[in-house]
């Protein structure tokens, strides 16, 4: 039996040396700690960031998701379905995580400019909260909730977020382009799927047999037709700030694709509403032009003359969709007025809860609607009014006149790149302001549009305010 020292180590063996094993541990530490952190660590990269704020655009007309514990029988009816959860969904918590990582890293340095939140959303947040608690089927209040939180994020990212002219003009650029891949998806659509392909229903093809001679309405990836219009009247009312501007003409050629494939487009939706949407906007450009002296007619004449283009080669369809006879479908609105009318004077205060309206009309259904069109009711402001009460229509309202007043003021500044971006946003939130009074506009891709144009117009409003350097007064690219 070998014998050992009085240190217990056998003899001719040298014991350890103390602190070895404790550098070994906090080696294997540190290590574990810069694994746990380097992807946190990697979101702080510029180029990581660009790219996540990129799906985060794109992702609104090229949605990239599913909707959870989604009911179809609902959404038939105009409900938001199921949990909406998209590839910006997760883009937007990586911007969160690698902003508080930002914040984190620079809390002993100066403060940058305050924090901007909207305060009207804020209340109207707080209204909808309210209706989660009232509403009859809270699942599907919590659906819509969960998106207007994400919505809300958006928001206050982007104002919060977008500190430079070339931060403006790469979420321009975004929009254009999306607009530009959604305007060919759908001509494509239009070109090569019939109601007999099977995988319509998977790319929302819309198609109904409008005045009897077959026409096919294209929603794209967007959703239905009508809500595809809101976004392309809405983007295409940016293309023609875009073409006031003093950027470069690689930009403005984009713009002009836009213009051409958008408008043709927005054409094959068929939504009257998408249509009356961007002549508001466009002439509402037109008028602030000239009115303000800041440029030749040239603007406006070439405006007129895109929008002649369009309409020569599809001016047959479009009178009969205008002129003709629409098989009832504006007439068969008005019923549904009055049910939002008498569900409002059951519940003015708080509503009955978000997306709820189609489980709660029921009550107030008259024999009227047992041959008649039944959906929720296609008009957003009385859909808000029904759901969340009065303080949430007001809360709504003053939302989208606060960002009014600033894309106004913002053209009023002068500014050869921001005022006519400024511009082409504002009248494409008015223009879009009409349309809401037609439709519904339930979904993440409108919803998502108008409160980024919202944050924007906010985030250019504080850079204008702010000194920039000489080189990016004069041009953003």
């Amino acid at each position: 039996m070998l014998s050992t020292t009085r240190e217990g180590f056998l003899p001719g063996t040298a014991p350890q040396a103390p602190g070895t094993f404790r550098r070994y541990s906090d080696w294997l530490a540190s290590s574990a700690v810069v694994a746990i952190l380097s992807p946190f660590l990697a979101l702080t990269n510029a180029y990581v960031q660009k790219v996540l704020l990129a799906i985060v655009v794109l992702d609104i007309p090229i949605e990239f998701g599913t909707h959870l514990f989604y009911n179809e029988d609902l959404a038939k009816l105009g409900a938001m379905g199921g949990l909406s959860i998209s590839s910006g969904t997760i883009a937007l918590a990586g911007l969160y995580i690698a902003w508080i990582v930002e914040s984190l890293a620079r809390k002993k340095q100066p403060a940058r400019a305050p924090l901007h939140i909207s305060k009207s959303l804020v209340a109207y947040l707080f209204f909808i909260g309210i209706s989660v608690f009232i509403a009859q089927d809270t699942s599907l209040s919590l659906f819509e909730a969960c998106l207007f939180f994400e919505s809300f994020l958006l928001y206050v990212y982007v104002a919060n977020r977008i500190r430079t002219k070339q931060d403006v003009l790469f979420i321009v650029f975004l929009l254009l382009l999306g607009c530009l891949v959604e305007s060919l998806v759908m001509i494509a659509m239009r070109v090569f799927v019939t109601p007999a392909t099977s995988w319509n229903a998977a790319i929302h093809l819309h198609v109904e047999d409008l005045n009897s001679n077959g026409m096919l309405r294209v929603g794209g990836t967007i959703g239905a037709p009508n809500t595809a219009a809101g976004y392309l009247s809405m983007v295409l009312s940016l293309a023609f700030g875009v073409l006031i501007t003093n950027l470069k003409s690689i930009y403005k050629t984009l713009a002009l694709l836009v213009l051409g494939f958008g408008g043709v487009a927005l054409i094959l939706t068929f939504s009257r509403g998408g249509w009356l949407a961007l002549i508001v906007s466009v002439s509402l450009l037109c008028f602030a032009i000239v009115r303000h002296r800041r440029m030749s007619l040239g603007g406006p004449v070439a405006i007129f003359v895109i929008l002649v283009l369009m309409y020569l080669p599809f001016h047959g369809v479009i009178s009969t969709r205008l002129l003709g006879n629409d098989n009832g479908s504006a007439e068969s609105r008005i019923p549904l007025m009055h049910l939002a009318y008498r569900i409002f004077e059951a519940h003015p205060l708080f509503g009955v809860g978000a997306n709820n309206f189609t489980v709660a009309m029921d009550p107030f259904l008259t024999p009227v609607f047992r041959q008649g069109f039944l959906f929720a009711v296609h008009d957003k402001y009385l859909l808000v009014l029904c759901e969340t009460g009065i303080g949430g229509l007001l809360a709504f309202l003053a939302f989208l006149f606060a960002a009014l007043r600033r894309g106004w003021r913002c053209w009023k500044l002068n500014d050869s790149f921001l005022s006519p971006i400024a511009l082409g946003l504002f009248a494409g939130v008015v223009g879009h302001m009409v349309h809401m009074n037609v439709d519904v506009f339930r979904g993440r891709p409108i919803q998502q549009l108008i409160w980024l144009i919202a944050a924007l117009l906010v985030a250019m409003l504080r850079i204008s305010k702010r000194a920039t350097p000489p080189s990016l007064s004069s041009s953003p690219a």
